[in-house]
């Protein structure tokens, strides 16, 4: 151990590499192959004596109810064995190689990393802290862990440890202080949060002191469901520098060989939180579609700022070649808001097709003789049916361009604008769609590229378009205080009073949250879609739908 939090203290070099990859989910022959030329090529770099990937690199992550089933327990244990051949195999068998993966204990499933050399398991760690909590339901599939693993290369003492064990005290940070380690090698699998990249740094530099050794923080990166993993992994040294970061929404290798002869990197640093969260919902789209088997996306384009943004993601994503837009102009549609649909397929390069609901929607009138709300939800649905109809006859992957705000106040329809496999801006504040809109107009003038976001797209006032002249403003506060109170009582649940006592309209508070309270059966109805915040809709908040406590 250091205890002085000096660099540079033991004997020998030793080689490291964070191999910060994109495995998918149940994918055990892929993922072994995806590990198997991570080492290869890390091996054509330079020799490398230890490799660490991230926390259930060979299965996945989260595996949810496959933890539980037999066969899937038995596959996983069987592919750590063989993976350990194959790299021998390979000639990639030199390398203490540490790859996490599911495992069954003495008591059930556990979270467990193993240690790969010379084409053997040669040690295996159970993660001891399981977290439940927010998206995480670990209590309900694995069992904890409570033995540490404390291995030797030359005169390098290495500990480990799994994601959760490094957010706590004690345990596996005690166990590695106490087996006086250099090293401490922690196989996360952390979830993407705006503003979560410097909670991480920090935690990495309180647990190096904490422990006395360095910490090699190997993070995964992918989309998965509603989850996005950014990568971000990074090396910090006992005194708390970060001495090496890797980047963000994309895999990398990270080598660094120990003891650090150079200087840290300068941590604060940090990249753009718009760009950052731009790119996380870009490869959380394209992880979505191609993970899936999906050749395309189609969306409604309705000249607004919400299928603007999602266009434009959508092409980033995965080539103009494979984003597929359909206008659907009902009778209160504007002349702009075909327009601006058009201009976002110029701009971007998508392909669009206008397809009018009018005659539709008077054919459903003339049969229910319907009007007001449910003429409004009616033309919702018949552009629900029509994208779906699409995509039945074409094979596209629809695209929901509802956001955060609408769903949080129920402005959307069930069936109509709310239908969908994927939803990239589900949570995602209508104010961050207009920042994040303004932020990639800004850098495609940066770099010289054509805006993919029209103008009119971003300032004309917002509206569904459902009856003459109408504006989300007749039936909505202003966004700027919808979205400050909803971030309050969503995210932080502050309550009524809470909200009232920081100098909000008690009566505006009131109304924001009888309308979010009341919507819980539609958000349970919409299709899953890129977590970005502290808390979304779905994982992370789970209300009764029958329920009457009011805050």
């Amino acid at each position: 151990m250091n205890p002085e939090g000096k660099i540079g203290t033991a004997k020998s070099p030793l080689s490291t590499v964070l191999a910060q990859v994109n495995p998918t989910v149940g994918d055990l022959a892929g993922n072994a192959h995806l590990i198997r030329d991570a080492v290869g090529s890390a091996l054509k770099a330079m020799p490398v004596d230890l490799i660490l990937f991230g926390e259930m690199t060979l299965t996945g992550y989260p595996i949810e109810d496959l933890a539980l089933r037999a066969d899937f327990q038995e596959e996983s244990m069987l592919a750590i064995a063989n993976l350990a051949r194959d790299l021998a195999a390979d000639g990639s068998g030199e390398p203490h190689v540490i790859v996490g993966y599911l495992d069954l204990g003495p008591t059930g499933p556990t979270n467990s990393a193993a240690v790969l050399h010379r084409g053997k398991v040669i040690g295996t760690y159970a993660k001891h802290f399981l977290p439940n909590y927010g998206v995480f339901d670990e209590a309900r599939y694995f069992h904890q862990g409570n033995k540490p693993l404390i291995f030797e290369i030359e005169d390098h003492t290495i500990a480990i440890a799994i994601c959760e064990d490094l957010w706590r005290s004690g345990g596996p940070v005690q166990w590695a202080r106490e087996a006086n380690a250099d090293i401490l090698a922690v196989l996360n699998a952390s979830p993407f949060e705006s503003g979560k990249d410097s909670v991480r740094i920090d935690l990495c530099r309180a647990r190096a002191k904490e422990s006395g050794a360095t910490v090699l923080y190997t993070n995964i990166v992918g989309g998965q469901d509603e989850l996005i993993f950014d990568g971000g992994s990074m090396v910090v040294s006992p005194s708390g520098d970060v001495l090496i970061s890797g980047a963000h929404n994309t895999e990398e290798l990270l080598h660094l060989t120990l003891p650090y002869v150079g200087e840290p990197t300068d941590s604060t640093n940090a990249a753009d939180p718009l760009e950052t969260i731009y790119n996380a919902l870009t490869l959380s789209l394209r992880d979505y579609v191609e993970k899936n088997g999906f050749t395309s996306v189609l969306f409604g384009a309705s000249g607004g700022i919400d299928s603007a943004l999602v266009g434009a993601i959508a092409v980033d994503a995965l080539g103009p070649d494979r984003v597929f837009a359909c206008a659907m102009p009902s009778e209160y549609s504007s002349d702009h808001s075909l327009s601006d649909a058009y201009d976002l397929a110029e701009r971007t390069g998508l392909s669009i097709r206008t397809v009018p609901i009018a005659p539709m929607v008077e054919a459903f009138l003339g049969q229910l003789g319907v009007s007001g709300l449910a003429e409004e939800n009616l033309q919702a649905r018949v552009r629900g049916t029509t994208l779906m109809a699409l995509s039945n006859s074409e094979g596209h992957l629809v695209l929901a361009t509802g956001n955060k705000s609408e769903l949080a106040v129920g402005y959307s329809t069930i069936y109509g604008d709310a239908v969908g496999g994927f939803a990239p801006i589900k949570d995602t504040s209508k104010t961050m769609v207009w920042a994040l809109s303004r932020w990639r107009n800004a850098k495609a003038e940066f770099s010289g590229e054509i805006p993919p976001i029209p103008v009119n797209s971003i300032e004309k006032e917002p509206s569904a378009e459902l009856r003459p002249d109408q504006l989300d403003s007749d039936s909505l506060p202003e966004y700027e205080a919808l979205d400050a109170i909803l971030e309050l009582y969503v995210d932080q649940d502050a309550s009524v009073s809470d909200l009232i006592a920081m100098g909000f309209d008690s009566e505006l508070v009131t109304r924001i949250i009888s309308l979010t309270d009341r919507a819980e059966y539609k958000r349970r109805q919409y299709p899953p879609g890129t977590k970005i915040s502290t808390k979304s809709f779905g994982r992370d908040r789970r209300l009764p739908i029958t329920n009457r406590w009011k805050s």
